[in-house]
């Protein structure tokens, strides 16, 4: 039993060795600059980023890239789209100085086929800072607690628009 035991803790320790190894390995594979995995280098991407709302559906980024050209090197346009393919309306454009973000938001309120667009500052998101909005309480439902008693005057147990019938119960109901 023993013996097993100590053949066990050397696999252990070997599959930990292993583990490490290829993690070191994966973290080395990572190119920051295209993943942007940590926050650091987030907040550097967005600080060059601007947010662009109201963009035509037609639009294509090209023509964004073309339009904010004037303001400085554009590296990139994002045009969100969702599951189906469709433009969401709104882009994000990467510049490569942070400068250009500035010259950006002067197009705050330029036109873009037709549409008046909006131009911010993009926005770091941080993980776990949603706003957490609980449940209001529905007034059409019934909430009973479950210690309370709640008399049968406060509640009708037919249902919502039915109408009891006044008759006494045939069996005996220890629920109201």
């Amino acid at each position: 039993m023993k013996i097993r035991l100590k053949e066990m803790e050397e696999e252990a320790t070997a599959l930990r060795q292993m583990h490490a190894k290829v993690g070191n390995e994966m973290a080395s594979k990572q190119d920051p600059a295209a993943g942007g995995s940590s926050l650091a280098n987030r907040e550097e991407v967005d600080s060059r980023s601007v947010f662009v709302g109201n963009v035509d559906y037609s639009c294509t980024p090209e023509e964004v890239q073309q339009h904010f050209q004037s303001c400085g090197t554009v590296n990139r346009v994002t045009i969100r789209t969702d599951k189906f393919g469709q433009p969401k309306g709104y882009a994000y454009v990467e510049f490569l100085q942070s400068e250009a973000v500035q010259e950006a938001l002067h197009l705050n309120e330029s036109e873009l086929h037709g549409r008046q667009l909006k131009v911010t500052v993009k926005r770091t998101n941080v993980p776990g800072m949603k706003q957490h909005r609980p449940r209001r309480p529905n007034p059409f439902m019934v909430y009973q607690s479950r210690g309370a008693i709640i008399p049968p005057f406060l509640y009708s147990p037919y249902g919502y628009g039915k109408i009891p019938r006044f008759r006494m119960p045939m069996r005996y109901s220890p629920y109201y």
